[in-house]
């Protein structure tokens, strides 16, 4: 899981502290002309001259501007969509696993800005074979998700009707993000975490006690009658 669909190395042959530092450079400044510009808007001649060097130097790293934004957008990705993995021995119960893998999707996202939000903008400019592998990460997320909640709904602990509809849902809180959320707005990076967090609880029907089994209704039995 999380194998990246571009290996983003252009003519580079091995990858060393060195190589690996000047990669993150060139990701760094493409990132914020990205996010300042758009993709469309945005040349490798640009990012040469932000970075001060010439364009054999990023062309060693990686091939064309595409594979910059696609490498860029991968990692958040994967931090998201693998939010709900957990390691084969924790046994916690499922309701904690979902609260805690949600926090952690919501967390990513914003860890992860802007890069996070360049798939939201500008959708139209993967290639198929990225957004496969994108698919199939998201596919794992849900899978998990979805198995983790109806769990935790028949140990009483969620409150939900429709699995698919109130995952999608929890989830549409963080992926809402591109369109309001500011690094320097009011809310500290930590709060709006923890306020989309909670807000994401109630959505999944998150309780606090669980919830007890109803009880089995007594069946009427009519009156005996008595003889005269």
């Amino acid at each position: 899981m999380g194998t990246p669909p571009v290996k983003a190395r252009g003519r580079q042959k091995a990858s060393t502290p060195s190589t690996d530092e000047k990669r993150e450079r060139i990701l760094q400044a493409a990132e914020a002309l990205f996010d300042r510009q758009g993709y469309a808007n945005t040349t490798m001649e640009q990012i040469v001259q932000q970075l001060g060097v010439t364009k054999p130097y990023v062309y060693y790293y990686f091939h064309n501007k595409q594979e910059i934004f696609e490498t860029l957008c991968w990692r958040p990705s994967v931090a998201c969509f693998t939010a709900m993995d957990f390691p084969e021995d924790d046994r916690r119960p499922a309701h904690t696993k979902v609260a805690e893998g949600m926090e952690r999707l919501i967390r990513a996202t914003i860890e992860h800005h802007p890069a996070a939000f360049f798939p939201y903008r500008e959708p139209q400019v993967f290639r198929p074979e990225y957004l496969a592998m994108q698919k199939k990460l998201a596919n794992h997320f849900y899978e998990r998700l979805c198995a983790l909640m109806e769990e935790a709904r028949a140990d009483g602990m969620l409150d939900f009707k429709e699995t698919r509809l109130t995952a999608q849902a929890a989830c549409s809180l963080p992926g809402f993000l591109y369109h309001w959320y500011r690094p320097d707005g009011r809310l500290s990076p930590a709060e709006v975490v923890r306020e989309l967090s909670q807000l994401a609880w109630r959505v999944l029907g998150l309780r606090t006690a669980r919830r007890r089994p109803a009880l089995a209704a007594t069946p009427h039995k009519p009156p005996t009658e008595t003889n005269p």
